[in-house]
């Protein structure tokens, strides 16, 4: 058994939560423990968050969702690697999610470092120059556009970040092709906590 939620309906219930928690209204729902003891044999999530792993951004209280309602992928700056694409493969194939949220937030500290590798010429040491590397195309890219602001780098590597996405992986492309499922690239406010919509890919 699979959620039956489609791609616009699952975005709407992560909306409505984000409304909440912005206006401090948050119901913290699946949080109990009758809500882990049904989850023990199984887990049914709606949406799949791809997001930074910046301690700002807990998916989980951000969108107003509890246990078992998102299945949450997290590096430094969205950085894509094989294991992020495993996980996500995993969670549309196998566990039949709708969605696919790819989150950035603004002030993100690897854009940052990205923006100042480039503009210096020095790459910083040990793996955070993996995580550098893969998100050069996108600071270029934003630079390219006369986008010069680190927020705006951040909406430029969520929109790529989401296409590699799809570009990448034959599962996520043919679940988009057929309706399935959906990607969407979201900003983060750290001020408000508002995540507004950036790009989105497939039937919303």
């Amino acid at each position: 058994m699979t959620t039956y939620l489609t791609p616009a309906l699952a975005w709407r219930r992560l909306r409505e939560g984000n409304e909440r928690f912005v206006n401090s209204e948050s119901s913290h729902p699946n949080q109990d423990a009758s809500r882990r003891s049904s989850l023990v044999e199984t887990q049914h999530p709606f949406a799949v968050i791809f997001g930074c792993s910046d301690s700002r951004l807990a998916a989980e209280i951000i969108f107003d969702v509890g246990l078992g309602d998102v299945f949450v992928v997290r590096t430094a700056g969205q950085v894509i690697d094989d294991a992020v694409l495993g996980s996500l493969e995993y969670s549309i194939g196998v566990l039949g999610v709708p969605l696919i949220v790819v989150l950035g937030h603004d002030s993100c500290g690897a854009v940052t470092a990205t923006k100042s590798a480039v503009e210096t010429g020095q790459m910083p040491a040990g793996f955070i120059r993996d995580l550098v590397e893969r998100i050069t195309p996108s600071v270029l890219t934003s630079l390219r556009n006369e986008q010069t602001e680190v927020n705006d780098m951040v909406v430029e590597h969520v929109k790529q970040t989401s296409h590699r996405l799809v570009d990448s992986s034959r599962v996520i492309s043919d679940a988009i092709e057929t309706g399935r499922a959906a990607v969407i690239g979201l900003s983060y406010s750290l001020a408000d906590g508002h995540a507004e919509l950036v790009s989105g890919i497939g039937d919303l």
